[in-house]
């Protein structure tokens, strides 16, 4: 293999970044970088770049934002670019089986979840609902299956009990990049032991929608906490509040075992800690909260100015 790979970078989010910047520090050349087109973003709906975009903007490189990458005139640009190698991370389009054929090397991708387990759009967000005790990296080479490709490398993290979406968004994308590097400078061995995935142990992770995030407090304890946090920093799991939604940043489960009948939703003591809500299990603590229209604060704090003890949550 080449000491110098050519290789084009196909990604969007902030979760592509880091890989991207790995990818710049390294002695392989980046010809070219692929990205979602510009969309409305913010108060004002204006046409914002990708974080992407951004990065390679910064370094002079070409930036390439087709709509699709099925049309003639898309894929002839690409193969202009003489790829040895492409690297997908998030890029949030479907690569046809021309394009994955292009490169010399084919196109890998960095995957946030430990396949099989949580193929699909949202595996951060799932494991962390699920329950999982662990999470990862896969790098695998990509064909036209969604994430059915063959595993070149993999890497977990534990999930930690207060881990957040983002918390583990962040560290996932700097162990992505770690994994690519370790791949690279190993391309062809691994491309010759790649193992097929167990289609036997597949999960998918769906989508997320706002409609999933509102609070059931008859569920367990351990299934609202999970929700919380899978679903910080998006859609936000919340509850009805006055007839508004009070967004739920951060929560644990309280070390009282045992809740009287009939306690869900209702607020059983506010401390310095936070506000403790009765559930369909244990109780639990809620810590951090967001009222409509106001910025994230402590949940002790959005108590001061309100009688709390022994209202209940819808």
């Amino acid at each position: 293999m080449k000491p110098s790979l050519r290789i084009v970078f196909a990604g969007t989010p902030d979760f592509s970044v880091a890989p991207l910047k790995a990818l710049l520090d390294s002695p392989h050349d980046v010809v070219a970088v692929y990205t979602q087109p510009d969309r409305p973003a913010g108060r004002g709906r204006k046409l914002t770049a990708s974080p992407v975009k951004e990065v390679a903007l910064q370094h002079n490189i070409p930036v390439f934002q087709p709509e699709t990458l099925r049309n003639e005139h898309a894929q002839a640009e690409l193969a202009a670019l003489n790829a040895d190698l492409m690297i997908v991370v998030a890029y949030g389009l479907i690569l046809p089986k021309a394009v994955l054929e292009m490169p010399i090397y084919g196109c890998l991708n960095i995957h946030a979840s430990l396949l099989p387990r949580w193929r699909g759009a949202a595996p951060i967000q799932r494991a962390i609902e699920a329950g999982d005790a662990e999470s990862g990296v896969t790098i695998m080479q990509m064909d036209v299956g969604l994430d059915t490709g063959d595993m070149l490398y993999k890497v977990t993290t534990p999930i930690a009990a207060d881990d957040s979406a983002q918390s583990l968004h962040d560290r996932l994308s700097t162990l992505g990049a770690e994994a690519l590097m370790a791949t690279l400078s190993d391309l062809e061995n691994l491309q010759q032991q790649a193992q097929k995935q167990d289609d036997s142990l597949v999960t998918y992770a769906e989508k997320l929608n706002k409609a999933e995030a509102e609070i059931h407090w008859s569920e367990p304890a351990e299934t609202i906490v999970r929700k919380i946090h899978a679903f910080n920093p998006w859609p936000m799991a919340y509850t009805d509040f006055q007839d508004q939604p009070l967004r739920i940043l951060g929560a644990q489960i309280a070390a009282e075992k045992t809740a009287s009948e009939n306690s869900a939703g209702r607020v059983l003591a506010v401390e310095k800690q936070g506000i403790l809500i009765g559930t369909g299990s244990t109780p639990i603590w809620v810590t951090q909260l967001q009222p409509a229209g106001k910025k994230p604060m402590a949940a002790y704090d959005f108590a001061q100015s309100r009688q709390l003890l022994g209202h209940s949550f819808a």
